[in-house]
Parts: C-alpha cells; structure tokens; sequence
C-alpha cells in the first residue's frame, strides 16, 4: 500500500492495481482480465450495480477500471469530504464481488458489443495488429478484449476462478493521493481487505518470435493507417529514459521529426506521431500516420526514410534539449491531479516494486546525452521492422517509394 498526501488538493483518488493482465492467460481464459474490469463494477454482495452507480452520482464522484497487457487497474476519484465512503466501497467491489450469473450475461453482450466497436476503429485495430506481428501468438501479441470466439464461450466459473487466483493482496497494490491521511487509508483497507491472504505475480516467459514483415487488413477506410515499428527495451532497462527522449524528439511533439516532414512539410497526415510501451521483459518503439490511401506508399517511404536517418546519422543538442523540456513540463503539470498521482506511485509500485521520484526521473533525463541517444537509435532502428496496414487496399503492393523519389529529408545533412 502507498500513499501521497496533497495538502492543497480537494479531491482523493484511490486504486487497486492488479498485477495480471491479458498477457498471463491461459488458452481458456483469454479475454478474462477485461472481462473482469467490467464485472467487478456490477456490485457487491450486498450492493447492485443500481445501488453503485447511485452512490458514485450522489457525490459526484467518478469510478472506473481499465485492462492492459500486464495489469489491470481500478480507481475512484472523489472529494475529500467523501473519499472515505469511496476508498469502502472500492475495498469491497475488489474483496466481495457479486459476481452473479445474470450480471455475467448481461455484460457477456456488453463485452462483444466492445469488440465490433473496436473493429470499426481502424486507428486502434492497427496498433493491435502491429501487436501481433512484433509478438505473434505469445500473449503480448493478442487483443486485450479477447476475441467474439473466446468471450462466447467464457463461463461464470472460469472468470470466478481466474478472480480467486489473481485478485488477492499479494498480487495487488492499493495507491492513494490526494487530501488524505495516510494512518486513516490504512485502517480503512486494512478493516475492509480483513481475511484476504494469498496470491503471488505471474510466472512470464519473453517473447520470442521474430516479428512479421508485413500485415495488411484490407478495410473500406476513408484513410489507410500505418505502423513501423521495432522491438525496443523493457521497462527495466537502465536507456528507458533515452528512449523517452528518442520518442520525443522522433514523433513525440510539434517539433518532432515526422510531425515537421510529414504533416508540416508535405500536409501528408493530420496524425502522425511516434509511441514506445515498455513490458516486464521486452518493449516496442513505432511510428503511426493516417494518410489519403493513394498517398500511403509515399508516407510508408518517408517513415522508414526519417527512422533509417536517424539511425545512421543521429540527433542533435537542440533536439535533445527540446525533447527533455517537453518531457520535464508534460511530467511536472500532470502531477498537479490527484489521479495522475495515484497512477504513478500506483505504477511504480506494481511495476517496478519501490516508487521513483519525481526529482529522481528528471535528474536520470536530464543525464542523457545526444551520443546516448544516437546510440540507442543505431541500435534499434538498424533492427529488422514490422509494417502494418489498415485501409482498402485489397491485395495491391504497398512496398514503400524508393527514396531518391521523396525528394530531400530535413536534416539529411546531419
């Protein structure tokens, strides 16, 4: 259990952070996390969803839950006035679920209705398919949600199973911050969560498959959307921080690299923008744009043109001083929420099992050079990357344009 006391805030948020995600289910429990983030809301042993939903609305409060790849989240935001009944209720929803049949078929439905939701949106569907093709049938490489095939076919006893062996105290953490008292918090939990024992992280295995050249999932889009992307570090790693940075300065702002050449330069793309996610023992670096289909072909050749630069030829100070002043004002203003608070001390804490100061991460960032950060672009965009598609295309070839054909890159010089 961690805390943070805020004295000037007027809010608390609290939440349990689940150390079990999509990624430690087994062949019959697949889509069961998520499934559970929904579940959990549907009431107490004492409580219904109806009587929930009213307790949260009384006081204006906001409650909610979401499922990742390693962990699975729950929180509830509240004033201070009122956290206490919040921080309860919270306690019981993880310790005491209903969990009753009726409420499972019902949000059953509420579920697949998500996945052919999730479908419509090709935006998210191909960031998911990159998923799959940087880690194949491991469990990194599939979809949170599950699949239509493998909810219909979940039972009540399976997700109550799954529930019992991973929702318990030594497989969870309990972040607060806010105006709160950290003695109050405890007692409070300590009353509610009284009883429950057990429970341990998940045994993982790293992916190993090498990822996929090429997917294309041909959609009657109006855009066609485009991932490269590379294996990068695990969240352990001691670059993590100059992997920041390389994000940033790549794709990561209005200065970065692609948004300058691709949509500044050329108004190829609205969208264009670069992302990292770093797992308990891999990560993945890759660049996404949303661009007119008949221009896709130029824009793959100009993503792969921007990462082959910056692998061979790069970064410069200016850069690398732009990237960490965006990186150190994004950090400090988030922190000024009670819930941004809670998810980080929350984080470190399931993550990375001990919490990292603020001062701590800006002292690390600020510490990293150009040459580091060159260093690690060589190394990782000189690595074998996946593209991914989704658009109408139908079986033509999306093999980018050649470079000589692009015109100069900005930078080239470098």
């Amino acid at each position: 259990m961690v805390t943070e006391q805020v004295t000037w805030a007027a809010s608390v948020t609290a939440g349990f952070w689940v150390g079990t995600g999509s990624r430690d289910e087994g062949e019959h429990e697949y889509g069961a996390s998520h499934f559970l983030e929904h579940l959990l809301f549907k009431g107490t042993e004492l409580l219904d969803a109806g009587e929930v939903a009213r307790m949260i609305d009384r006081v204006g409060g906001d409650m909610n839950a979401f499922t990742t790849k390693e962990y699975t989240a729950f929180y509830v935001r509240m004033l201070a006035e009122d956290s206490g009944m919040g921080i309860d209720l919270l306690c019981d929803l993880l310790a005491r679920p209903a969990l009753r049949t009726s409420d499972f078929e019902s949000e059953r439905q509420v579920i697949l209705e998500e996945i052919l939701m999730h479908g419509d949106e090709p935006g998210d569907m191909v960031h998911e398919l990159a998923s799959e093709a940087m880690f194949g049938n491991h469990g990194l490489g599939r979809e949170v949600l599950g699949s239509a095939d493998s909810i219909d076919a979940m039972t009540l006893e399976g997700v109550q199973s799954f529930f019992r062996h991973h929702y318990r105290p030594g497989n969870m953490v309990f972040a607060a911050a806010g105006a709160l008292d950290h003695e109050r918090v405890l007692d409070a939990v300590g009353e509610r969560l009284e009883g429950l024992s057990g429970g341990e992280s998940p045994s993982r295995q790293p992916p190993l498959a090498a990822p996929v050249p090429f997917t294309l999932c041909s959609r009657p889009t109006e855009q066609a959307h485009l991932v490269v992307a590379t294996r990068a570090l695990d969240r352990h790693a001691s670059r993590r921080w100059a992997l920041e940075l390389l994000e940033q300065l790549l794709g990561g702002g209005v200065s970065s690299r692609l948004f300058q050449e691709v949509r500044e330069r050329r108004g190829l793309a609205y969208s264009v923008y670069a992302d990292s996610t770093l797992y308990d023992d891999a990560g993945v670096l890759s660049v996404y744009a949303g661009t007119a289909p008949g221009k896709a072909a130029e824009v793959v050749g100009l993503l792969e043109q921007q990462l082959g630069l910056l692998a061979e030829a790069g970064c410069t100070t200016d850069e690398v001083d732009l990237a960490k002043g965006h990186f150190r004002s994004s950090m400090l203003m988030a922190m000024e929420e009670s819930g941004s608070r809670m998810s980080w001390i929350g984080r470190n804490q399931l993550l990375l099992g001990r919490q990292l100061g603020v001062d701590e991460v800006l002292e690390q960032v600020g510490a990293v050079t150009p040459d580091d950060i060159s260093a690690l672009a060589s190394e990782l965009l000189g690595q074998d990357r996946a593209l991914t598609v989704v658009g109408p295309f139908g079986g033509r070839d999306l093999a980018p344009m050649p470079v000589s054909d692009l015109g100069p890159a900005t930078g080239e010089d470098r």
